[in-house]
């Protein structure tokens, strides 16, 4: 069975016992319960209107603070004298999808 879940504005396509990077939830957060928009079953597919009623996952927090990969921007303008670098690392949330019921 897999669902589609939104978490902090993005969608995924979820399964259970699957891991995933989301955006960074609050502290002290261990358990989500979130609503299905879209749930897949088998061939039988049922779209909520805007979620699936009756339907509901659970995920639980594996790590709550992952750094993602290092972004280099760079700002550079030729024959100026102009070249400016900077850095960003994003920080995630890594969560188990522990059911789809």
């Amino acid at each position: 069975m897999k669902a589609v879940i939104k978490v902090g504005g993005k969608q995924y396509v979820v399964t259970e016992k699957e891991t995933l990077l989301v955006d960074l939830l609050p502290e002290g957060t261990k358990e989500l319960a979130l609503d299905a928009l879209l749930v897949i079953d088998g061939d039988k597919t049922t779209v909520g209107t805007p979620t699936v009623k009756g339907v509901s996952v659970k995920a639980t927090v594996v790590e709550a603070e992952v750094k993602g990969d290092k972004i280099r921007v760079i700002r550079y303008k030729a024959k100026k004298r102009v070249h400016k670098e900077n850095g960003h690392r994003q920080k995630y949330s890594k969560i188990e999808i522990s059911s789809i019921k």
